[in-house]
């Protein structure tokens, strides 16, 4: 309360405070026939007294017109509540304020939603009336939060640890391949700035420049269309360090986490358990796996290798060939048919991907439209491998193994959803699963252009110190030094080593990429006056 006209905040005042003239300001949040009124601050909520007697008409007439959301102080004496009129749920519950002088500083009009957590609001009104969103508990404690984490992580980067916080330019020229950037018009005619995506090119030349360790809450652009996980602006924590390995950045992520980890959620357990891009692709189907719970991909070529069902030996015959399947627990029961036809339609349309179901009956006997190719003894391997239980249901699924795991694991986290909408609980909403995935591929073929390539991270990713060969003779081939960091199914995390010859970087990006090197020509001269082997990663 230093530097303010009140005394205390609507959240402080206890049973020890009893008799204190006290003075404060706030929202009326409820006011109740003339009697009283709940007031509200950043803090909490105290209940506020309004007087019945004469000689405080004037405070009364005040205070039961002024309409709900108004900003007002008032002074007055606390007091106890009487007993049996404490409310356990309020921190301020054990007193009430009784009001000797009060003043309306600001009254409010007629609001488009009420201030409560519980009220429905469209997000459209919501963010037209940002301001008054803003006032509600969630909002607050989010904020808050956010502030509380992001000082926490400076103590720990820059106290700690020796990272020094640089800011980096916004306006910047364009950089080749990521995602289309933001333009921004200059006032020589027909030039224009680009906004950074992040600031990638500017950490790896304060390498170069000798900093050693830099951090920043920095700000990134990108002009892509807003999905749910994609904003046109967002803010990461952005880190770079000299003489690092990729064990080192995710050692001091791991630290970063835990100390920077608010306590009310449980401490977080490290180091973090890894995982190869080919395993979470295998066993869930993404590069981001949920680990939350389990229905892995389970292989069942091997059970279903000799027998006469066409399209499984169809799938079988090709090189990347392969047959997989989900097994759903509880399936029969808590899926409806309409449930199941959604998840194969969804499979058909995403993936271009045919799905079989096989329900376990409550005898144990299977019911497919495959059981009458299977004998007993494939039938039982089948039940064993999947370790099927009764009213469990299994999805199978033949053909290309990326395109067979990427439609099982879309269909992994769809059934999830479905079984918990119907009641059985699957993933703990209070468990924080992070999880690292290594080893990426250095590049992917372009979608629109499969014979082309392009960078599976960034174009400065180093390759992986096993395939430096490979990448002048076979680069689909080549794994990278590319890491990322996935909590609860979710990327929060992505960084890498860096290349940091100028010479590997333009084979990279002439020779590979088939990208103009010009673009980044400032780049590749730094990396020719000694710099040091470098790596980063960003949090956002």
């Amino acid at each position: 309360n230093s530097f303010v006209t009140r005394t205390n905040t609507c959240g402080e005042l206890r049973s020890a405070h009893v008799g204190q003239e006290v003075t404060l300001y706030g929202w009326i949040q409820y006011q109740r026939q003339g009697l009283f009124l709940v007031l509200r601050d950043f803090q909490g909520l105290t209940q506020i007294i309004i007087p019945q007697d004469e000689a405080h008409s004037h405070v009364k007439k005040l205070l039961s017109n002024a309409p709900v959301e108004s900003v007002v102080r008032v002074t007055g004496i606390v007091s106890p509540r009487p007993p049996g009129q404490e409310n356990p749920k309020m921190p301020t519950g054990d007193i009430e304020v009784k009001v000797e002088t009060a003043e309306v500083l600001n009254s409010c009009k007629k609001l488009p939603f009420e201030i409560k957590d519980f009220i429905k609001k469209s997000e459209a009104l919501r963010m037209q009336y940002r301001y008054l969103d803003l006032r509600s508990f969630q909002l607050q404690y989010n904020l808050r939060l956010r502030s509380q984490i992001v000082m926490r992580m400076r103590e720990y980067l820059c106290n700690l640890h020796g990272f020094v916080d640089v800011e980096t330019p916004t306006l910047f020229k364009r950089t080749p391949g990521g995602a289309k950037e933001f333009l921004v018009p200059s006032r020589e005619a027909g030039k224009f700035y680009s906004l950074p995506q992040s600031p990638q090119q500017f950490k790896q030349l304060l390498m170069v420049g000798g900093l050693d360790r830099y951090f920043q809450v920095a700000r990134c652009y990108r002009d892509e269309g807003s999905r749910p996980d994609r904003q046109p602006e967002f803010t990461q924590i952005d880190i770079e360090m000299s003489f690092v390995d990729q064990a080192g950045i995710q050692r001091l992520i791991e630290g970063l986490l835990q100390y920077s980890w608010p306590e009310e959620r449980g401490s977080i357990t490290t180091p973090f358990p890894s995982m190869t891009y080919e395993e979470a692709l295998a066993d869930y189907g993404t590069d981001k796996p949920d680990t939350r719970f389990g229905m892995k991909i389970v292989d069942i070529g091997d059970c279903l290798r000799r027998s006469d069902i066409q399209f499984v030996q169809n799938a079988l015959s090709y090189p990347r060939g392969t047959v997989k399947a989900i097994c759903i627990p509880q399936g029969a029961r808590y899926l409806k048919n309409k449930d199941l036809e959604s998840l194969k339609e969804s499979a058909k349309s995403q993936f271009n991907q045919e799905i079989m179901e096989i329900i376990c009956r409550p005898d144990g006997s299977l019911k497919s439209l495959l059981t009458k190719f299977l004998g007993e003894k494939q039938q039982s391997e089948l039940i064993q491998a999947l370790n099927m239980q009764v009213d469990d249901v299994v999805l199978l699924a033949a053909g290309e193994h990326k395109q067979v795991c990427s439609a099982l694991g879309s269909l992994r986290l769809e059934s999830a959803d479905l079984l918990e909408a119907a009641g059985l609980v699957l993933r703990d909403p209070t468990a924080f699963h992070f999880l690292w995935v290594v080893d990426f591929p250095l590049f992917l073929p372009k979608e629109e252009n499969p014979s082309e390539l392009e960078s599976a991270h960034h174009p400065f990713t180093a390759p992986h110190p096993s395939d430096t060969s490979l990448l002048y003779s076979d680069p689909t081939k080549v794994r990278s030094q590319h890491y990322d960091l996935v909590l609860n199914g979710n990327e929060v995390g992505g960084g890498s080593i860096r290349i940091h010859s100028a010479e590997q970087q333009r084979f990279v990006l002439e020779k590979v990429l088939k990208e103009d090197s010009e673009v980044l020509s400032h780049l590749l001269e730094a990396l020719e006056f000694g710099a040091p082997p470098h790596g980063g990663i960003a949090l956002g």
